[in-house]
């Protein structure tokens, strides 16, 4: 009954406070509104793979290690310190005394292990409640982690089958979260829409396509945010979010479109935020789908594409053009690689010689609504895209989806060609290659969206896992990304720069490059 009063009475209020403050009111000094082009599509991470879902999860929910607040280093979190033995294959965690889930219950070892092993273990009884364990199971985890075990009330061992170089990086990541075992055990499949962690803030109500509203918490192991609240409002049109920032109706604008940015830039109320991305956008070409599963095909669409053009002029050249699937801001990253070139007159002959007849039909071409960091205006580049392939005598429909739809859509396959991409959850080369190009993703419902499987590129991808030394799997990487070259699953475009817009009192502001966990540490001044 208590609990309903309480939930009531949030409603009340928060419905109160929305009518009043169509404009950011400054009376509420410390609640920030964050502006982004789509929602998130579930708040456990651990059944998610996309940006939107994580940006919210990651402020909900800790980590055992996590990044620090500029870099990808590796620091404690609910863990305060571990060691590993065993040649790398047995780790143990020592948890943080004292800290609860925002439910009261206390993290503990048997939390830390529930939260991994209703992931890992078949038998588990939360492990077939809600959708896949996405990012799991694109990492072949259960192949790498024999168990999860707590061995004394604040002590974990994580034991593996196999050396993992990149356990520690994964481990920071959202979907490696510790959950409160109380709350999942309470709302089962519907826990992503009711998300219980011991993070910096909490979870309040969630309208769909609309916002999520997280409160402070003000018992948060790491220090209470100055933040009262933090409301992600999501706004698919582009011409909406800038004109609620410049309203003052939201704080931050995520995702901005790059033709906006210099005009906004001279507004003395903004500033605009840039940072060197770790990130790829891609045309995934089905390589199961005739006439994609011959390379001279592939070869021909990525002859035909000006990727310089696109960048020149739908990113405004805030991106490099790129070459490789892994961005030149990460380690291991193969500049000799030699890059397709612009050239439909190749295109042209290379689909005379591979398609006699010419294409049997247009290529369903499926392009987001919703704007990506790595493609800001998807519609345009979308539409540039098809013109080249025009040009070289290669016809496109394009189809168009709202980003839930669209995810489900591309990892089942449905597409001949696709637009999506990949942002770095931690700084290596496996987060790239290994998510979006492994055979092991290649199964619908798959992160591999070109669905291309090499025993090549796979050997490869599992020889860096397994290697320890830096200078050796640096040249893994290398001669991974060289055959990806080769065989050409996908159109290559572009590393945007990161660029957030911010309302000139937001104080703190930074851009990690992989996170967007330490808005926790934003306030708002006086405007």
């Amino acid at each position: 009954m208590n609990r309903q009063i309480v939930a009531v009475a949030f409603a009340i209020v928060s419905a109160l406070w929305l009518v009043a403050c169509q404009r950011v009111d400054p009376v509420q000094r410390q609640v920030l509104v964050f502006g982004r082009g789509a929602d998130s599509v579930g708040l456990d991470a651990a059944h998610e793979e996309d940006g939107e879902s994580f940006k919210v999860a990651e402020l909900i929910f800790d980590t055992l290690v996590q990044y620090t607040q500029e870099s990808t280093d590796i620091e404690p979190g609910l863990a305060t310190s571990w060691t590993s033995r065993e040649e790398g294959l047995v780790w143990e965690f020592e948890l943080r005394e004292g800290v609860k889930f925002h439910d009261g219950t206390p993290v503990d070892a048997d939390a830390v292990a529930f939260s991994l092993e209703r992931q890992r273990d078949e038998k588990h009884p939360f492990h077939n409640v809600g959708d896949p364990y996405v990012y799991w199971i694109s990492l072949g985890m259960s192949e790498k982690i024999e168990s999860v075990t707590a061995v004394a009330p604040m002590r974990v061992e994580i034991r593996l089958r196999q050396p993992y170089s990149p356990l520690l990086n994964v481990l920071a990541t959202p979907p490696f979260a510790v959950v409160s075992p109380s709350a999942v055990a309470q709302h089962g499949a519907d826990f992503g829409s009711y998300p219980v962690g011991s993070g910096p803030f909490i979870f309040g109500e969630w309208r769909r396509d609309d916002r999520i509203i997280l409160e402070r918490n003000e018992d948060y192991w790491a220090g209470t945010p100055e933040l009262e609240r933090i409301i992600f409002r999501a706004i698919p049109d582009k011409h909406a979010r800038r004109v609620a920032l410049e309203k003052g109706d939201i704080h931050v604008l995520d995702s901005a479109d790059p033709e906006d940015i210099d005009a906004m830039r001279a507004n003395a109320e903004l500033v605009v935020v840039q940072k060197a991305g770790m990130n790829v956008g891609y045309v995934a070409m089905n390589t199961t789908h005739t006439p994609l599963d011959d390379p001279r095909v592939r070869y021909a669409i990525n002859h035909a594409i000006d990727k310089q053009t696109i960048v020149d002029q739908l990113y405004n050249g805030r991106a490099l053009k790129a070459k490789n699937p892994i961005p030149p801001t990460i380690w291991g990253y193969n500049d000799d690689i030699e890059d397709f070139t612009y050239d439909p007159e190749k295109a042209r002959a290379l689909i005379a010689e591979a398609l006699p007849g010419g294409f049997a039909e247009p290529l369903s071409f499926y392009v987001p609504t919703n704007p990506r960091p790595y493609f800001p205006n998807p519609g345009n580049i979308g539409l540039a895209i098809q013109s080249d392939l025009q040009k070289a005598g290669i016809p496109s429909r394009i189809d168009t989806f709202e980003w839930s739809t669209y995810l489900e859509k591309v990892r089942q396959g449905d597409h001949d060609i696709a637009m999506l991409g990949w942002i770095a959850d931690y700084a290596d080369p496996d987060n790239f290659l290994y998510f979006t190009l492994s055979k092991s993703n290649a199964t619908p419902p798959a992160s591999n969206i070109a669905l291309y499987k090499s025993d090549e590129l796979e050997e490869l991808l599992l020889e860096g896992q397994r290697v320890a030394d830096p200078a050796t799997r640096a040249r893994i990487y290398r001669a991974a990304q060289e055959v990806v070259r080769k065989d050409a699953p996908w159109v290559i475009v572009a590393h945007a720069t990161r660029v957030a817009v911010v309302r000139a009192n937001v104080e703190g502001f930074t851009l990690h490059p992989t996170s967007w966990r330490y808005l926790w540490k934003t306030r708002i001044g006086p405007e």
